[in-house]
């Protein structure tokens, strides 16, 4: 398996995004935003997914262990490196994780939260695994975020009023699973495999990439797996920024950034 990636921050904020690969595996981690509100944490979103990452992949380079144990793993060992901090905290970092590792002719995947694993289907078409719990919950709350433009005061107060009633039901059964300071989490991903031959490239990306095609749908999945045929990760990400820049304030797209960290890794044979 050949790997090349991308990752660029959203904005002037240092990028919540993290990426590794090596020949037969591929991890992307997308940070939540803590809207600027505390997370009993004095390390921060970035020290988080990049140790989450590093474990995750030392984890995973084992092919007996299956892709929940590994992220249940890394999780614990994570933790374990800042004790002194709140991981009680309902806002203490958290990540989404999408990952995709070969082994032998078989492909296994794992998603939790909503960083996507594409797979373009040899015999053409496409398979998406998400995971849109998030999307459930709170839905007066997010349309209030989205009646907002982005950089006002108004949508900053929202948005904040959001992230705070997420953190409430995030990593409960009423709610929904991120990466965060319990291995439980990793018991909530969706995974699942198939057959290699079966795939003839694929993509693992985090929604500020994949939005090009779930939110502003100015491209389809078998124009993106063109566009990192031609240009690869970097020129798809240039996309999204083209995209965005012409609706800067969130008046044709209502989100919750203008830009939002994007990151690609794609995978072909």
């Amino acid at each position: 398996m050949r790997v090349c990636f991308d990752s660029t921050s959203g904005g002037a904020n240092p990028n919540e995004d993290w990426v590794g690969a090596k020949t037969d595996l591929a991890v992307v981690l997308d940070g939540l935003s803590t809207a600027g509100l505390s997370t009993g944490c004095q390390h921060g979103v970035p020290w988080f997914v990049a140790h989450l990452g590093g474990h995750l992949m030392a984890a995973l380079a084992d092919p007996s262990v299956t892709l929940a144990d590994g992220l249940a793993s890394a999780l614990e060992r994570v933790a374990a490196l800042h004790p002194q901090c709140d991981l009680a905290n309902p806002g203490t970092p958290s990540a989404t994780v999408a990952v995709l590792r070969q082994r032998h002719a078989e492909l296994d995947y794992l998603v939790l939260a909503d960083s996507p694993v594409v797979l373009e289907k040899a015999e053409g078409g496409h398979v998406v695994i998400t995971d849109l719990r998030v999307d459930e919950v709170l839905p007066e709350l997010r349309a209030e975020v989205e009646r907002h433009e982005t950089h006002t005061a108004d949508h900053r107060e929202a948005l904040r009023r959001l992230v705070l009633a997420q953190r409430q039901v995030r990593n409960t059964q009423e709610g929904y699973w991120v990466a965060g300071a319990t291995p439980e989490a990793a018991r909530h991903c969706i995974t699942g495999s198939t057959k290699l031959s079966d795939v003839r490239s694929a993509v693992v990306m985090s929604d500020g990439a994949s939005r090009l095609v779930t939110e502003y749908k100015t491209a389809t999945w078998q124009q993106v797996f063109n566009t990192l045929r031609t240009e690869g990760p970097s020129g798809l990400i240039a996309s999204v920024r083209k995209t965005e820049a012409t609706d800067p304030t969130g008046r044709r797209w209502p989100r919750y950034k203008s830009g939002d960290d994007a990151t690609v890794a794609y995978c072909c044979w």
